[in-house]
């Protein structure tokens, strides 16, 4: 997973991000994302996905994976990372980064500061670890899904934390205020104090023990099991106050499996004083103990709630600063109705314009449309018919009675010249192409200039059309169309050229460096 660097955040481009968010959105139909969709996803102005692309993989904030079959990029954590905390920076909730403070098996903290100089603790979700990929089975963050990724999962785990961080807040529990989050990532507010498995010795045990299980009955009154109650997810203060830290996993009162969390937490607990205090208890409570008098758990949807409970309640609505829970419903939807071969459509450009506007300072730039390309004909049409009238006015100002007599005649032959007989000899004569040599080519233009060598002749523009005005704008948009997806398909067929030489050289410099230590070693 390695450790969060920040160092690259400020040398990245309006560019970079672009193309990191379209790889985003790639990811939630593809498991690796073809170049050709991120490049109809980001829509550069100038081009030169493959390069910015390449910029990424060097810091290692993109993954580029060839197999026999697919080959395209994945997002990592440092990309996700990335987008995170430019996110938050855009919102003005952090401007600095610190160090790390705490590592566990889904998560890492990070110590961070506001444009106020206020400390928070940012919390990335790192779920996927070696050592806790049985969450799967587990947790129920996918529901009905079959196949899903670690960073869709990160962020449906810090959405469940907020919300419940946000409602226990609310409602009095001792736990860190709520700031603000953003994908897999929480900001809250930071706690000065140490985890209890860090404290040694106690000023009054007894005491420290019953507000400890007055915490677990009282959150299981409101219908909600933290599900792993234990001294690490404890803070102790200088005044011996504990502050109750790491959501995700909770689950309601009327969970299958509600039991068995609920005495599972009050053992933890038990026997960690035991072992590290010397102090025992009778008295501790049991599930038959409890007395709902309030319904949180359907209120941020907690796992293991009956449809009975669920009322008139909304299902996790944490108020975050953009209303992202939305795009987890259209993502779950997407996910659920959408298979990899219609990734390229089913990808959601308003959920990608959203996105960027989150970033500061980025804006979309569209590709040129339908609406455009009318747009510029009218501006063409308007500009012709500009042109005609003052030519014609120039004509009537310039011409004398001679000048107009020569005109009609020259009218009257040009009608001549549109008899029906003409129109076909012209057709027939369509089907070959006659021999020319240099006299007939001195003939007919000789022929062709008769009309215009006048000197009396003023050169006029017809303002009729035999092409209606539809059928070339269909030709403009076609021809614009053409061109584009030519010059689209060769930029993506030299940034693939680019991946296969360099791949190739770093082969022949594997090989080379292996030879020269054969050679070394004799």
């Amino acid at each position: 997973m390695g450790k969060l660097n920040v160092v690259v955040l400020r040398y990245l481009t309006r560019d970079d991000f672009r193309v990191l968010t379209a790889v985003e959105m790639g990811m939630k139909n593809h498991e690796l994302v073809p170049v050709s969709l991120l490049s109809s996803i980001a829509s550069l102005r100038h081009g030169g996905v493959n390069k910015v692309l390449r910029e990424l993989a060097k810091h290692k904030l993109v993954s580029y994976e060839r197999s026999k079959a697919v080959q395209g990029y994945r997002l990592n954590n440092g990309g996700y990372d990335y987008l995170a905390l430019k996110t938050f920076c855009s919102r003005e909730v952090l401007i600095s980064v610190g160090n790390q403070m705490g590592v566990g098996k889904e998560s890492d903290i990070y110590i961070v500061a506001s444009p106020e100089g206020e400390q928070y603790a940012l919390k990335l979700h790192r779920l996927g670890r070696t050592s806790f990929r049985n969450l799967k089975n587990k947790r129920d963050y996918h529901k009905h899904r079959k196949n899903m990724s670690w960073l869709y999962l990160s962020r449906l785990s810090a959405m469940k934390e907020f919300a419940y961080m946000k409602a226990l807040y609310e409602r009095g529990f001792p736990v860190p205020k709520p700031v603000d989050y953003n994908r897999h990532a929480v900001v809250m507010e930071l706690i000065n104090g140490y985890p209890l498995c860090q404290v040694r010795t106690l000023a009054d045990p007894p005491a420290l023990y019953n507000e400890i299980m007055e915490l677990v009955v009282k959150l299981a009154n409101h219908g909600l099991i933290h599900g792993d109650f234990n001294e690490f997810n404890l803070m102790l203060d200088d005044q011996d106050h504990v502050t109750m830290i790491d959501f995700p996993q909770m689950v309601s009162t009327t969970h299958l499996n509600a039991e068995w969390y609920f005495d599972r937490d009050v053992k933890c607990i038990r026997d960690f004083f035991a072992k590290r205090y010397n102090y025992e208890s009778e008295l501790y409570p049991t599930f038959k103990d409890i007395s709902r008098s309030c319904s949180l758990d359907v209120e941020i949807s907690a796992s293991g709630f009956t449809k009975d409970l669920e009322r008139d309640a909304a299902l996790l609505h944490p108020d975050g600063p953009e209303d992202e829970e939305e795009e987890e419903e259209e993502e779950e939807d997407d996910a659920d109705e959408r298979g990899e071969g219609q990734g390229e459509e089913s990808v959601d450009m308003a959920e990608y314009k959203q996105a960027m506007r989150e970033l500061e300072g980025l804006t979309v730039n569209e590709p040129q449309t339908d609406a455009h390309i009318e747009t510029q004909e009218q501006h063409g049409a308007k500009e012709m018919e500009r042109r005609e009238g003052e030519q014609k006015e120039t004509s009537q100002v310039s011409g004398s009675d001679e000048d107009k007599e020569e005109q009609e005649q020259e009218q009257e032959k040009e009608g001549e010249d549109m008899l029906p007989e003409l129109v076909d000899l012209s057709a027939a004569n369509k089907e070959f192409i006659p021999f020319r040599d240099s006299e007939s080519l001195l003939h007919v233009v000789e022929h062709s200039r008769r009309r215009t060598d006048s000197e009396a002749t003023v050169g006029t523009v017809g303002s009729c059309s035999t092409i209606p005005s539809e059928v070339v704008r269909q030709k403009v948009r076609r021809q614009l169309s053409k061109q584009q997806k030519a010059a689209q398909r060769r930029r993506l067929q030299k940034g693939e050229s680019n991946l296969v030489t360099k791949e190739k050289r770093e082969n022949q410099v594997n090989i080379q460096s292996s030879l020269d230590c054969a050679t070394f070693w004799g």
